[in-house]
């Protein structure tokens, strides 16, 4: 707390960063202290972006959400059919 509400002479940028961190206190505050994280969110929001970077010309939604669930193994693969084994 000490330093956000620090009077010294900082760069513009640091200025602009400390005054975020006065009008966010309260949730700097806890982000600090407590010891919850939304890292994995996070990640998982990477994973899906990626996704769709490289599935740009999917024809349909439904494929995409495939590929997202394909990657996170909520969906199995379809093996090899025993019909084509013959």
């Amino acid at each position: 707390k000490d330093i956000i509400y620090s009077k010294e002479k900082v760069g513009p940028l640091m200025h602009r960063t400390l005054l975020t961190f006065r009008h966010n206190l309260k949730a700097v505050l806890n982000g600090a202290s407590l010891p919850y994280s939304n890292g994995c969110l996070e990640g998982f929001n990477r994973k899906i972006k990626q996704i769709e970077r490289t599935a740009y010309g999917y024809s349909n939604f439904t494929n995409l959400l495939t590929r997202i669930r394909l990657e996170e193994n909520k969906v199995k693969e379809k093996g090899p059919s025993n019909l084509l084994i013959a």
